[in-house]
């Protein structure tokens, strides 16, 4: 049998349970989808109670499994969604959505008690996301669903009530209260005032980092982290120098664990903010659409070109169309451009008859979208400068994005990384010590340098 550590990894689609042996390896992996229900609103939400027992069920069937030795548990899940719990341990509430939509007039009245709103959301160190600042949720709550609010009493951020479904005890934990919640202090390195004004003490229990267990018997059960934060870790545990990581799909996120200088608002209204690390440091975040943006536009090349939708994963790096390319259309250059005015592609504007083929034009696209990418990460730089660029997700396969990203940061050492599931391996890793002995590698990111 081996010894493994099992991780739920839920995201907004796919639900996944896997397992790790020792060397870091998948050993198991079991993924689902679950139709959304609806909230007591008519939203659309994630089905708590279908997904509380989809987990239970799995995990009696891994445990009970004769290849494995489950000796821990720990879980990785998106944040910015709390669940309500009464006195009883029961949820209360449904999932309710980050995407619905939060009231105007409840944001001015908040703010006017606990503004103003630069200030604010300064402070917090993340823009006005309404909902996704899932501590306004609460406020909504104690306002608009009062009959929930007065018998809540535990809130907890999703990872950590997946952990509570194993452990049953409570706990508030940094990553996911550092991720634009509204509700950390980042210049006090604490809650922030309004929640303890607003006697919020469902959500205000001493935050645990992500290291901490419980112990249940002979299994280590993890506290939860967030899904951004667990992906960082393993890069984190093999890279003492400065880095940024960029995790690449729908949403392009430059993640910069390096910069602990404190958020301006000009850097708000570009769309940054800060998470929180592993180790309770303030990670540097900027966020570009870029994976909705490649999807939008190969769509519009295809059906153009008459070409197969897949079509782009055929075409192969060429400067010279590059080179090309270069001489015949403006190219917007990051280090002579202000920061803000690249966050439109300048793609959208070009007229598809100067390009001889999918291919020409597939390479503009990709100039374009890199300028932006290039600008997106310089937003997370400090004074210290990172000696590597890590590239994870889809566009770590796109050898012509990447061969432009290592183009344009030519003093910095840029990698594409293979490595496959680093949120959920992140989570394994924070609490390695309680069932893996082997050290964690750089071999096991498995990179491959673009120069």
């Amino acid at each position: 049998m081996q010894n493994v550590c099992a991780v739920f990894d839920i995201g907004k689609t796919n639900k996944k349970l896997l397992a790790f042996n020792e060397n870091y390896e998948v050993v198991f992996e079991k993924q689902t989808r679950f139709e959304e229900s609806l909230d007591d609103d008519g939203d659309p939400c994630d089905n708590l109670m279908a997904l509380t027992k989809w987990m239970t069920d799995e995990f009696e069937l891994l445990s009970s499994h004769p290849d494995f030795e489950v000796k821990a548990l720990n879980f990785s899940a998106y944040g910015a969604s709390l669940v309500h719990l009464n006195h009883e341990g029961k949820a209360i509430a449904p999932l309710y959505n980050y995407l619905k939509k939060f009231p105007a007039a409840l944001k001015k009245e908040f703010l006017e008690k606990y503004g103003p709103a630069e200030d604010f959301f300064t402070d917090t160190a993340s823009p006005d996301l309404g909902m996704l600042n899932s501590g306004l949720q609460l406020y909504w709550l104690k306002k608009q669903k009062t009959e929930i609010f007065k018998h809540c009493k535990s809130s907890l951020h999703l990872p950590q009530y997946l952990s509570f479904v194993f452990s049953r005890e409570v706990h508030s934990e940094l990553t996911s209260l550092g991720c634009h919640t509204a509700l950390w202090d980042y210049s006090k390195n604490n809650y922030h005032q309004w929640v303890e004004q607003e006697h919020l003490h469902s959500i205000s229990q001493p935050p645990q980092k992500s290291s901490t267990i419980v112990k249940n018997e002979s299994l280590a059960v993890g506290v939860g982290i967030h899904d951004s934060s667990a992906a960082l870790v393993p890069y984190l545990k093999t890279d003492p120098k400065p880095f940024v990581l960029v995790s690449t799909g729908t949403w392009c996120i430059t993640l910069n664990p390096f910069n602990h200088s404190p958020l301006t608002s000009s850097l708000l209204k570009k769309d940054c903010l800060n998470y929180i690390s592993y180790e309770g440091n303030p990670v540097r975040a900027s966020r570009l659409f870029s994976g909705n943006e490649h999807e939008r536009q190969v769509k519009h090349l295809s059906e153009y070109f008459q070409k197969p939708l897949d079509y782009y994963t055929t075409v192969k790096f060429d400067y010279k169309i590059i080179q090309h390319l270069r001489k015949i259309h403006k190219q917007a250059i990051p280090e002579q451009t202000e920061l803000g005015e690249l966050m439109d592609s300048p793609f959208v504007e070009r007229n598809l008859n100067t390009f001889r083929s999918f291919e020409e034009a597939y390479h503009q696209f990709l100039l374009d979208l890199v300028a932006q990418q290039v600008a997106s990460i310089r937003l997370t730089f400090d004074v210290k400068i990172p000696k590597r660029i890590y590239v994870d997700g889809g566009f770590s396969k796109n050898e012509i994005f990447m061969h432009l990203l290592a183009e344009a940061f030519f003093n910095i050492e840029v990698y594409a990384s293979d490595l496959a599931q680093a949120s959920s391996l992140g989570a394994a890793m924070v609490i390695a010590e309680h069932w893996n002995t082997q050290e964690f590698s750089e071999k096991h990111l498995k990179l491959k340098r673009y120069i």
